[in-house]
């Protein structure tokens, strides 16, 4: 059964696409089957593998408006093992449609349960909000990652993620939803990052990866060619330090 792991942190600009799209990649490199789903208007997510948007192709809003079935609009990446569903600024609009539909919070989990057991891990990037579009995500969701930039506001934000969180196990719509890791982007060095990472490590615990991913042109950079780190450039700090989560992250994972 594949595990289906939302990135998520209402704070844009923390790198949440960043370590969506290349821990993905690093888990496929190891031989994982990976979908990501972009649950991002921005599309960003897209972008960053390669697939270039066109005006009529199939995306996750076609799937939740149950236009087309989830399998028909999941494209290959470059990446042997990679795969996405993945989205357009028409998306945005899915969050004004949602509101009249019932059952409107598991629409994007009644479309996951449907393709997951043929995946090892299904990664969903959430929008920078807490609006609809992430309470689909979240539903959908085992486990969430939270990648956190070391900045003096860091932590502002993310408690009302974790009160979100609260909320949806509360009201029964996933009840059994919990947090993989929290994750430290854009590193430093300076001792305002001594201080986050301390304050990071006293709010979460155990829950924060060991692995730190430090600021990087290169990452940056990636983007806008459409590839992961791991094929623009596999030998900088950025790659080496995605490369250490994904091992990370494996050891984590139950036998």
């Amino acid at each position: 059964m594949g595990k289906v792991i939302a990135f998520t942190n209402q704070k844009g600009g923390v790198g949440k696409t960043t370590t969506c799209i290349n821990l993905s990649a690093y888990l496929a490199q190891l031989g994982k089957k990976v979908l990501i789903i972009d649950m991002d208007p921005q599309g960003n997510a897209t972008s960053g593998v390669g697939i270039v948007k066109q005006p009529k192709m199939a995306t996750v809003y076609s799937v939740m408006c149950d236009q087309v079935d989830a399998t028909d609009a999941i494209q290959l990446t470059a990446i042997k093992g990679l795969e996405i569903l993945p989205a357009t600024v028409d998306l945005a609009g899915a969050e004004i449609e949602l509101v009249r539909m019932s059952g409107r919070e598991q629409i994007l989990k009644h479309a996951v349960e449907r393709i997951k057991d043929s995946y090892d891990f299904v990664c969903i990037d959430c929008p920078p909000s807490l609006g609809l579009l992430t309470v689909n995500s979240l539903t959908a969701a085992d486990s969430i990652i939270i990648p956190i930039q070391c900045e003096f506001f860091a932590l502002e934000g993310v408690s009302q993620l974790i009160n979100t969180v609260r909320l949806i196990k509360k009201q029964g719509l996933n009840p059994h939803i919990d947090i993989e890791g929290v994750l430290t982007t854009m590193m430093v060095r300076s001792s305002l990052t001594e201080q986050v990472n301390a304050e990071v490590l006293k709010f979460f615990g155990r829950k924060v990866f060991n692995t730190k991913i430090p600021r990087n042109v290169r990452l940056a950079e990636a983007p806008s060619h459409g590839q992961p780190i791991c094929l623009y450039d596999n030998k900088c700090s950025g790659a080496k330090a995605y490369r250490e989560l994904a091992y990370e992250f494996m050891k984590r994972q139950p036998k």
